[in-house]
């Protein structure tokens, strides 16, 4: 491996200098160069934070998956290191897919899909898929140690481990797909990282509710275990399930050694337009922390003619909080803060009040008063291409893109909080937006992409006035 890995670093070093900047991200975690997606082996080992992620260091494209690799003192300032795997042996030659870390006994190690097309590139009719172990004796070298678990009979689509320790085991959770073409999680018990039985499937999707789930993850939260995952194959209902592909989970009980009794049905993690292969992992102080790949497959991404393609959401902090998931970025991205500037009160009545010249990296707060807003149409935009609003005849919080120079438009939603104050927490970087809705109750992540000149942020109200409350602002430090 050690001749592929310097191969790729060697075409990553020349990427990355003819990299174009004009949509590379100011604080969020982003390729050097190439492509990237799925976070893979999030982790808090032995003093530091690990995100290794899906990679192609040679292309701008998807391509055979390797392993990038970054680490962090605190989520937040990333410092990239050597790509982590290459892939080339007979079990993973055509790809080191996703996968997660571990701490075994000090040994940081990466449990990951190895993947094999046996019938051509992409051909995903007949393919092998097995999962592989690889160690590191400093937290950046790797080893292969091959093979640890192959499919049970019928199941070909067999991804994305996830393992935790538990009591006296192993645990491992992974997405499949069974010989009905219906997704599953199934759940493997482990005496160590090398052998594994099969203990039950976990969960399985019901009619409509996706051909293969992949990237899943489970944990305690709370008094209750949330199973996190990524279905194919879901169809568009209403306002909900409108990307290509979902993110969610489902809430229930479980204890080592029974099923998982659901209690609460499939809800997605985030409505907005990019949100994909979310993982979690603990903090150094025990929160649950979420990172997902803000993107989505088969989409327009204007970032390729610069080289690169591919970006991280922030780290956000998972809480149930009267009976419902709060999600809310976690506290050290106030680190990332510098100017300020409160927003006074005020009544916008059908106008644009333009509030920053140059929006390029920055956190900003609004409060609105719903019962006492009258406008059809309310908030906050960014040139001629965001609009994040209320629609008030919908009752509904909007998103909305509008890039038709790149064939991108279109809007994603989520429901008016039903008290009468409405915050509104978003995070503008150079190609994205991340909006939290009344601390935490629902998120919209999207990429956006503003021409330098189309960067004014402005409030704004139509058809009727709009109360605002009071807000802040801060423009943000690159990391």
């Amino acid at each position: 491996m050690k001749q592929r890995l310097e191969r790729a670093e060697d075409a990553l070093r020349t990427a990355v200098k003819q990299r174009d900047a004009a949509f590379y991200p100011h604080f969020h975690l982003a390729p050097p160069a190439g492509w990237m997606n799925d976070p893979n082996g999030l982790i808090y080992h032995q003093g530091r934070y690990h995100a290794f992620y899906q990679h192609h260091p040679f292309s701008e494209n998807w391509g055979p998956m390797h392993w990038g690799h970054a680490t962090s003192p605190d989520m937040v300032h990333w410092q990239h290191q050597p790509i982590a795997l290459a892939p080339g042996e007979e079990y993973d030659r055509d790809g080191c897919f996703s996968g997660s870390a571990v701490d075994d006994n000090g040994v940081l190690s990466l449990i990951y899909t190895g993947h094999v097309w046996l019938k051509g590139e992409g051909n995903d009719s007949a393919i092998r898929e097995v999962q592989c172990l690889a160690t590191s004796d400093d937290g950046i070298h790797f080893t292969k140690q091959g093979v640890v678990l192959t499919p049970p009979p019928g199941i070909m689509h067999f991804r994305d481990p996830k393992v935790w320790r538990e009591g006296d085991s192993w645990w491992m959770v992974i997405g499949a797909r069974d010989a009905d073409d219906r997704g599953q999680v199934l759940l493997y018990r482990g005496s160590s990282l090398r052998d594994w039985q099969l203990d039950r499937v976990l969960a399985q999707a019901v009619e409509h509710s996706g051909y293969m789930w992949e990237c899943p993850d489970f944990f305690a939260l709370g008094e209750e275990h949330l199973l996190i995952c990524s279905p194919q194959g879901i169809r568009a209902r209403g306002y909900d399930y409108r990307n290509l592909f979902q993110s969610g989970y489902l809430r229930g009980e479980w204890q080592p050694g029974d099923d998982f009794v659901i209690s609460h049905a499939f809800s997605e993690l985030d409505h907005g337009h990019d949100f994909y292969a979310p993982q979690s992992f603990l903090a150094a102080d025990g929160r649950r922390i979420i990172i997902a790949w803000m993107d989505m497959w088969e989409s327009v991404m204007p970032s390729k003619a610069g080289g690169w393609a591919g970006c991280m959401t922030l780290p956000r902090e998972l809480r149930l909080q009267n009976d419902r998931l709060r999600i809310t970025p976690v506290a050290e991205l106030t680190t990332l803060r510098r100017t300020h500037q409160s927003i006074a009160a005020s009544q916008i009545h059908n106008r644009s009040e333009p509030l920053i010249a140059d929006a390029g990296a920055l956190e900003i707060i609004t409060r609105w008063d719903l019962s006492a807003s009258s406008a059809e149409s309310f908030g906050l935009k960014l040139g001629d291409g965001l609009k994040i609003a209320v629609d008030s005849q919908a009752q509904r919080l909007t998103l909305q893109r509008h890039y038709p120079q790149h064939g991108i438009q279109g809007y994603r939603s989520v429901p008016l909080p039903t008290h009468g104050t409405l915050e509104l927490r978003i995070f503008i970087d150079s190609s994205s937006v991340e909006v939290f809705v009344n601390q935490g109750e629902a998120t919209l992540s999207s990429r956006i992409w503003p021409e330098p000149e189309q960067r004014p942020l402005a409030l704004f109200a139509e058809n009727g006035q709009a109360a605002l409350l009071s807000g802040d602002h801060w423009t943000l430090a690159a990391h």
